[in-house]
């Protein structure tokens, strides 16, 4: 019941932003509008942001044929967690990473990079995929890859406000039920992605302290997924991947590379606070 709550007031919180965006550029006629392009939004995210997330980052369907031993591990790990095979795909790429998507337990997938194939051994990997279906199995997922959606959304919708206002939204100033004129459109486009990214901010980072404490002890060792945080977050610095912001927060590290005020914005823990919580966890069993 706590993720459906909070499932509820992160919907509430993005549709607001979609609406107050569609104000900022359309006035009352242009909130009618996105307010309807937000209920649309909200049930197609509800249904198909697993399929959309999947093919943003051209993720294929392996079959186990193909990765007998990938499957070996997922297949352990449902059986210990108590939860569905999920879908498994594999995302083309050298960049090492890993993400799990899904809104129940019932329709999960899990997708890793091909670098993470080459890099990490059996260990490692085992932990990586306890860590994602961790998320599945206290569904998480279902909140996360909503708000990448919907984030991506608004942070289009907010470029559409900038654009309106510095063509055309200075001549709807003075018209009756207008959102603000040029200088409201500027500043909901410039606040909506922040706005945005602080939500999905608000939601990340304990999930993913959480995710690595289950997937800890799903996997029976903390130390595999401590090792594979370290190669992960070097092979990141190394060769950050093609990832959009909206999704980052998905990915058991962050694709993203950045520096100064981008790092405010991190939607994951330090890698080093993830791995000293881990080598505790190690230390007291």
């Amino acid at each position: 019941m706590g993720n459906l709550f909070k499932t509820a007031v992160l919907l509430a919180a993005l549709t607001s932003l979609v609406v107050l965006i569609g104000q900022a550029i359309g006035g009352q006629q242009g909130m009618l509008i996105a307010f309807i392009l937000a209920v649309a939004m909200n049930f197609g995210s509800y249904w198909f942001s697993d399929r959309i997330v999947l093919a943003m980052y051209r993720a294929q369907p392996i079959e186990e044929a193909q990765a007998p031993d990938l499957y070996r591990i997922v297949r352990r790990l449902t059986t210990r967690a108590g939860i569905p095979m999920p879908r498994v795909y594999l995302i083309p790429g050298d960049t090492p990473n890993a993400f799990a998507t899904g809104r129940s337990p019932q329709h999960a997938a899990v997708a890793v990079t091909e670098g993470i194939m080459r890099m990490l051994d059996d260990e490692e990997l085992e932990g990586v995929l306890a860590h994602e279906l961790s998320h599945v199995k206290n569904r998480d997922t279902l909140t996360m890859t909503i708000a990448a959606t919907l984030a991506g959304v608004i942070t289009y919708l907010a470029h559409m406000a900038q654009w309106a206002a510095i063509f055309g939204g200075g001549r709807r100033d003075d018209e009756e039920g207008s959102g603000g004129g040029v200088f409201g459109a500027l500043l909901m486009a410039i606040l909506a992605p922040i706005a945005a990214m602080l939500i999905q901010l608000a939601i990340s980072r304990a999930r993913e302290f959480q995710a690595d404490a289950s997937g800890a002890q799903l996997a029976g060792r903390p130390w595999g997924l401590a090792k594979a945080l370290e190669k992960l977050e070097m092979a990141s610095r190394m060769a950050p991947m093609d990832a959009t912001p909206a999704t980052a927060h998905l990915f058991i590290v962050n694709p993203l590379r950045g520096a100064g005020l981008a790092t405010l914005f991190s939607t994951h823990p330090p890698i080093q606070e993830r791995i000293a919580r881990l080598r505790a966890m190690a230390t007291r069993s």
